[in-house]
């Protein structure tokens, strides 16, 4: 056999792996999101501030941070009543800045 195609095949992921990949760049691939997670690059906010940052329902909001956080982008923190939402890590800042690298060149 071809030691290219050996070599390659060795070393390929899991098939869940490459789903889960798949499924957060799913996850990633809706603007809506991508300008939520932008925001809270800049900030920690909670979802009233995030609605008057993008200009959206707090509904609306909501469902989509019900999303990011399963899908492990962002966490929160709760200060009495009030939910603040942040990056879930610095990954998914370099996931962010390594796209924005580039689709800029």
């Amino acid at each position: 056999m071809n030691n290219a195609i050996d070599e390659v095949k060795e070393k390929l992921p899991e098939e869940e792996l490459i789903i889960d990949v798949s499924d957060l760049f799913k996850v990633l691939g809706d603007p809506t999101r991508v300008k939520i997670l932008t925001t809270l690059e800049i900030k920690e906010l909670c979802v009233n501030e995030i609605c008057e940052c993008l200009d959206m329902t707090k509904s609306a909001v909501s469902h989509q941070l019900r999303v990011l956080r399963q899908s492990k982008l962002v966490k929160y923190r709760k200060v009495g009543k009030e939910v603040y939402y942040s990056l879930d890590d610095d990954h998914v800042v370099q996931i962010f800045d390594c796209a924005l690298s580039h689709i800029r060149e």
